[in-house]
């Protein structure tokens, strides 16, 4: 696991893409090249969307993820 993903798991957090979109959610764990998100919304024009169930994203996908107090 990459230092920042330990000092982040379970905690609410931005994970901005690479492709310009940012996901809202508990960075719950990290399984391989793969980030679970739970609780996870998409930012779209400013507007959080909820997703169902859980969200999982490629490492290398992750331009940088932002923690939240």
């Amino acid at each position: 696991m990459f230092a920042y993903q330990r000092t982040v798991v379970r905690r609410r957090c931005l994970v901005h893409l690479v492709s310009g979109r940012t996901i809202d959610g508990i960075l719950y764990a990290q399984r391989g090249p793969l980030v679970v998100l739970r609780d996870a919304k998409l930012i779209d024009a400013g507007r959080p969307v909820p997703a169902d169930g859980e969200v999982v994203v490629e490492r290398d996908r992750i331009e940088f993820i932002q923690a939240l107090p």
